[in-house]
């Protein structure tokens, strides 16, 4: 018997992902759903599935699938659409959220106007430069030497919930970002593969970035990569705190902030279309 699963297709920054609520998924293979519904011959198209969940230990709960079916720990993007989701369908009233996710409790500031989600903040946590947090199979993560198609790249290495391997570079308009981040992504120098971020620093208040994320290739958007890109940033003295981050699908705002170590995301959230995807 054919089986309906209702969707809202969501994007931030171009950062675009189906969206479910778990009561409908009952009894299905999330990875495998992901698959099938982010395929854009054959399914709604969409950088991965996020399903939204009940929580015993904040608000509401978010499990995020990517596009190859791996589950990610955090997704800044997919985050505040979320935020907009909830809000705006009527499942609270509440302007600052907290969220389960994979990688902790994220903390949602929703800036609402006229009784829509203009933007929200979220609260990323804070950073981590271990080893053993990311990880990463040596002991610095800071100017990590890798040889990428016969140019040396230096790397840095943050989690955010999630790994990185954050690169600068000259320009990111024309650059090989499936072609080094493919290679990147899948080195044994990072066990749980890793999100690729090519950054070119236009001042220390501005940046491009272009990403190639772990399990989805090149995106629009990566919202824990444009702010391990300014952590980054400032541990290299190329940037200041609050960093304006242009991406491919739109622009966000990262500040890491001094005083209580904390990373803070600010962008938009948009709905695309919904509709209803058919399960045999």
């Amino acid at each position: 018997m054919m089986r309906t699963i209702p969707f809202s297709k969501m994007q931030g920054a171009g950062n675009d992902y189906v969206y479910v609520d778990s009561a409908f998924v009952k009894d299905v293979d999330y990875p495998s759903l992901a698959v099938r519904i982010s395929d854009r011959h054959f399914g709604v198209g969409s950088d991965g599935l996020v399903v939204i969940t009940p929580s015993d230990a904040a608000d509401f709960g978010m499990r995020m699938f990517n596009a190859d079916g791996s589950e990610a720990g955090m997704c800044g993007n997919a985050s505040r659409c979320v935020g907009k989701y909830l809000y705006e369908k009527g499942f609270t009233d509440k302007t600052v959220i907290s969220l389960e996710t994979k990688s902790g409790i994220k903390i949602l500031d929703l800036h609402v106007e006229d009784g829509e989600v203009k933007s929200v903040t979220v609260d990323m946590g804070c950073p981590s430069t271990e080893s053993a947090d990311i990880p990463v199979n040596v002991p610095y993560t800071r100017n990590i030497p890798v040889a990428v198609n016969g140019t040396e790249r230096f790397f840095n290495c943050v989690s955010m919930g999630n790994p990185h391997a954050v690169t600068f570079v000259s320009e990111t308009a024309g650059f090989d970002v499936e072609g080094e981040g493919r290679y990147v992504e899948n080195l044994p120098l990072f066990p749980q593969r890793t999100n690729v971020e090519f950054v070119q620093v236009l001042s220390p208040e501005e940046i491009n970035m272009r990403v190639w994320e772990r399990g989805s290739g090149e995106t629009l958007a990566c919202g824990t990569g444009a702010c391990a890109s300014v952590v980054a940033a400032v541990l290299g003295g190329r940037c200041g705190r609050k960093v304006r981050v242009h991406l491919l699908g739109g622009d966000v705002d990262v500040e890491w902030r001094e005083s209580d170590g904390r990373v803070y995301l600010t962008g938009g959230a948009e709905w695309v279309f919904e509709g209803v995807y058919f399960v045999k």
